[in-house]
């Protein structure tokens, strides 16, 4: 097994992953980015220019987390925002994940990370905490319902992954500051 922890190197990160441990990640990575990769349709024209004809918050749940409205009490303004911004803030979703797991193989290993893949790293790491905790509708009382499920529950897997994703965001922090 992996150390499973950041630990800091004189301005740069090193963690030891165990062969599963990085199987795991790159999982959920992939998920991730085909989850990124669903882009609203329009013009490719605009497109190019990051400017988006769809300015409806995504009716998929971790999407619309991942893209939230820009101002709740304003919806003209809501729509402008999105329009101007979703596409730059997906770009830098896709690349912090891509990041990521280009730094991960099967046999898992040493990964050592500068500070802006330490960035990108805590950016992607913590899409993924969003994204299965809004699969998992993750609230306060969720580590109570944790407890409770047994090994056969799907869910299971699912929310010891969110677990770990915690303490990983929490270790890579610590590492960097």
């Amino acid at each position: 097994m992996g150390e499973g922890f950041f630990r800091d190197r004189k301005g740069q990160v090193a963690i030891e992953l165990a062969p599963e441990e990085s199987v795991v990640l790159q999982g959920l990575i992939k998920q991730l980015l085909a989850l990124l990769d669903e882009l609203p349709g329009g013009d490719p024209g605009l497109a190019e220019l990051g400017i988006s004809e769809n300015t409806a918050p995504p009716e998929d749940a971790v999407l619309a987390r991942l893209f939230p409205d820009g101002y709740q009490e304003d919806d003209p303004a809501a729509t402008e925002f999105r329009r101007y911004t979703e596409s730059s803030l997906r770009d830098g979703k896709r690349e912090a994940a891509q990041t990521m797991l280009k730094a991960l193989t099967d046999e898992g290993g040493k990964i050592v990370l500068d500070e802006q893949e330490g960035r990108a790293w805590l950016r992607a790491i913590n899409d993924l905490r969003l994204a299965l905790g809004t699969r998992l509708e993750i609230t306060e009382e969720s580590y109570e319902r944790f407890e409770e499920l047994d090994w056969s529950d799907p869910k299971f897997g699912m929310f010891a992954a969110y677990d770990w994703l915690t303490m990983l965001q929490d270790s890579l922090v610590r590492a960097m500051w």
